[in-house]
């Protein structure tokens, strides 16, 4: 599914009939509130985003997307008459895949996303390669985890917050990043929720345990060894 979100009525119909006839799944939406709707009813694979926009501005509907942890991961591409440099570095800067300058022609619209499509298709497959550290083994695809081949049984907020680790070892996550990526910014929870969890981790994974290390006063990371 792609959602196009576009105050313009007639703007928005070509966009949703100009995907639909190259064999895509697409919904016109007419706003951010719209849009966050539909999202919880179903995340999209992509979304082509107005900049000018009633209300809540194309930008700040990014913003959103880029910090709820539902939809962080979801091709944006903006959409504007605007073709001013600043306003392309700022859409990028905030987290926009790529960008088009209005008037464009539907073709060229297509052809993004698709190009945009395949981009992250790579990045997922990337990203559910299985990592390995010493004993500990994740394997994304299956959603499994193991210590010396012994399958060890996760929650949810466990697991992911042994893969934003084992991802990246040796750097150090502070709580609120933790929060940030595993729960989402809309979390209210407090940091001290990031704490139970490394501990009830750590029992679990028994002696690969080790390998999550304590930076005083900041938070915690992957060693390579234990």
């Amino acid at each position: 599914m792609i959602y196009c979100v576009e105050d313009d009525a007639a703007i928005r119909d070509i966009e949703v009939y100009a995907l639909r006839s190259t064999g895509f799944e697409a919904e016109g939406l007419e706003n951010g509130e719209q849009l966050f709707a539909a999202i919880k009813k179903r995340v999209p694979e992509l979304i082509i985003l107005d900049v000018m926009l009633p209300g809540e501005d194309g930008l700040e509907i990014l913003r959103r997307i880029r910090f709820s942890a539902l939809t962080r991961a979801v091709p944006v591409i903006m959409a504007t008459a605007r073709g001013e440099e600043y306003d392309k570095i700022t859409g990028l800067d905030s987290g926009a895949d790529d960008y088009l300058v209005k008037p464009f022609g539907m073709m060229e619209m297509v052809s993004r996303v698709r190009a945009v499509l395949r981009r992250s298709c790579a990045e997922t497959a990337k990203d559910s390669a299985q990592l390995v550290l010493g004993a500990l083994s994740l394997d994304p695809a299956s959603h499994t985890v193991a210590v010396n081949g012994e399958s060890v049984t996760l929650t949810l907020k466990e697991f992911e917050l042994l893969r934003a680790m084992m991802a990246r070892p040796g750097v150090v996550f502070t709580r609120d990043r933790l929060l940030s990526e595993v729960w989402g910014t809309d979390y209210d929870g407090e940091t001290r929720t990031v704490d139970v969890h490394i501990r009830t981790l750590r029992q679990k994974l028994g002696e690969a345990g080790a390998l999550i290390g304590t930076v005083r006063g900041v938070g915690y990371r992957m060693e390579a060894q234990p």
